[in-house]
């Protein structure tokens, strides 16, 4: 009855266990977010200030993989008319362009669910 009782003392022993044990969850965290939570959210800033500066004239890839020239902004600077042929003009979103035509990979062209 008395080793029951004394391991149950916050002064014990074996208390220090506890938090030795949280260690390997700890480390596994941080690995994760250095390995994938802080790369994803540095892309998608860069995505995003890419977006900010889209002008006219500026070549672009669409996630949808066309190629255009930026004619104009529409809608607020929400919607992007694009120009992708002699007398073919498209508006799309945005959102939708994955980058510029000289520096798009075919990562920025896959749509994340």
């Amino acid at each position: 009855m008395d080793i029951l009782f004394a391991s149950t003392q916050p002064g014990a022993a074996g208390s220090s266990g506890g938090m030795l044990s949280l260690l390997p969850f700890v480390l596994i965290m941080l690995i994760l977010y250095f390995l994938m939570i802080r790369p994803q959210s540095k892309r998608q800033k860069e995505k995003k200030q890419m977006l900010e500066k889209i002008k006219k004239g500026d070549r672009v890839v669409t996630i949808g993989g066309v190629h255009g020239t930026v004619q104009g902004l529409k809608n607020q600077d929400k919607l992007v008319v694009i120009k992708v042929d002699k007398n073919t003009n498209l508006t799309v979103v945005k959102s939708a362009i994955a980058g510029m035509a000289d520096s798009v990979t075919e990562e920025d062209t896959r749509i994340e669910a």
